[in-house]
C-alpha cells in the first residue's frame, strides 16, 4: 500500500511517499479531516503559513491518537519573508500555531511573494536571509529538513551556491499536461526530491473524457490515475481532498500505468484553466 511507502531525502529523513494537501481547507475544518485521514493511513500532511489553517492542522494531529513521531509534517514559510529576522519569527510562528516541538520538514513557499510571483526579479538576497534562518532552525532541532517551493533553476542555484545546507526538497506544481520536467530533471540533479503539489490540476483534468477512458481501462478514476503518474515520475504527489470517500480512493494506487500510456500522459497538452484555484497563493493572482 502506497501510504506505507517511503523515500529518503538527501540527509537521511525518511518521507512518506504520498501526502495530503490542505490548501483551501478552512482552519477550523481541519482537523476533522486530518483525524479522518490518518484514521486510513495517511502519515504525511502538508500545511503553509499562508493556508491560515496551521492551528487547526496542530489540533488534528494532537487529537489523532497516533503518536507525533509517526506523522510527518510539513509546513511553508511565507512567500513575503524575506528577512533574517522576520524568518526567524515566522518559523517560531509555525511551531507555536502547530503547538509542535519540531516540524519534520519546513519550505520557502515562494521565491518571490506572491504579490511578485513570475515577474522577473527572483530576491536572491533575501531567500538567502530566509535560508539562512531555516539553517538555524534545523541546527537547533526545531526543523529536520529544509526545502524549497516553486524554485527555479536559477533560484535553486542561489541556495545551492551559497548554502551551508542544501536544500532536500522542491515542490513544485505537477500534474498530467503541466509538468515541468526541465526542472524537475534539474532538481533531481541536485539531490533534492521533488514534490509534486495539485496533482489533479484542482479537479480541473476530471471531466477529461480521454483521461477517463484511460482510467476506466485500469479501473480506477481520474485522480488515482493522475496521483499514480506522479509516483511514476519519481514525484511525491500531494493530493487535496476534503470528500472522505476520495481520502480513502487517492490512496490506493496498487496499479502500474502501462510504458505507453505514460508515454501518452508525458505528452499531453493542455491549457488547464484553474477556476476558483487560480487565485492568491498558489499562482500569485
Amino acid at each position: 500500500m502506497i501510504l506505507d511507502d517511503y523515500y529518503t531525502l538527501s540527509n537521511g529523513v525518511r518521507i512518506p511517499k504520498l501526502g495530503l494537501g490542505t490548501w483551501l481547507i478552512a482552519d477550523d475544518a481541519a482537523a476533522g479531516l486530518l483525524r479522518r485521514a490518518i484514521e486510513i493511513g495517511y502519515r504525511h500532511i502538508d500545511t503553509a503559513q499562508a493556508y491560515e489553517n496551521e492551528r487547526g492542522v496542530g489540533e488534528g494531529l494532537r487529537t489523532s491518537g497516533v503518536a507525533r513521531d509517526e506523522i510527518f509534517l510539513t509546513t511553508k514559510l511565507a512567500a513575503e519573508s524575506k528577512t533574517l529576522a522576520d524568518a526567524r519569527a515566522r518559523i517560531d510562528g509555525s511551531l507555536k500555531a502547530l503547538a509542535v516541538e519540531h516540524i519534520d520538514l519546513m519550505l520557502i513557499h515562494s521565491p518571490q511573494p506572491w504579490s511578485a510571483f513570475r515577474k522577473g526579479e527572483h530576491f536572491l538576497e533575501g531567500n538567502l536571509q530566509a535560508w539562512r534562518a531555516l539553517e538555524e532552525a534545523q541546527a537547533a532541532g526545531k526543523l529536520r529538513a529544509i526545502g524549497v517551493s516553486n524554485f527555479e533553476q536559477v533560484d535553486l542555484d542561489n541556495i545551492i551556491d551559497n548554502a551551508t545546507v542544501k536544500p532536500s526538497v522542491n515542490q513544485l506544481l505537477a500534474h498530467v499536461g503541466n509538468t515541468p520536467f526541465e526542472l524537475i530533471d534539474y532538481s533531481k540533479s541536485k539531490g533534492l526530491l521533488v514534490e509534486a503539489y495539485s496533482p489533479v490540476a484542482h479537479g480541473a483534468v476530471l471531466e477529461d473524457r480521454s483521461l477517463a477512458a484511460m482510467a476506466q481501462g485500469y479501473g480506477v478514476s481520474v485522480a488515482q490515475l493522475c496521483i499514480r503518474y506522479c509516483l511514476q515520475l519519481g514525484l511525491l504527489p500531494l493530493p487535496k481532498t476534503t470528500n472522505p470517500e476520495h481520502l480513502k480512493d487517492n490512496a490506493e494506487l496498487d496499479f502500474t500505468i502501462s510504458d505507453a500510456d505514460m508515454d501518452t500522459l508525458v505528452n499531453v497538452e493542455r491549457d488547464t484553466d484553474y477556476g476558483e484555484a487560480s487565485r492568491f497563493p498558489v499562482f500569485g493572482g
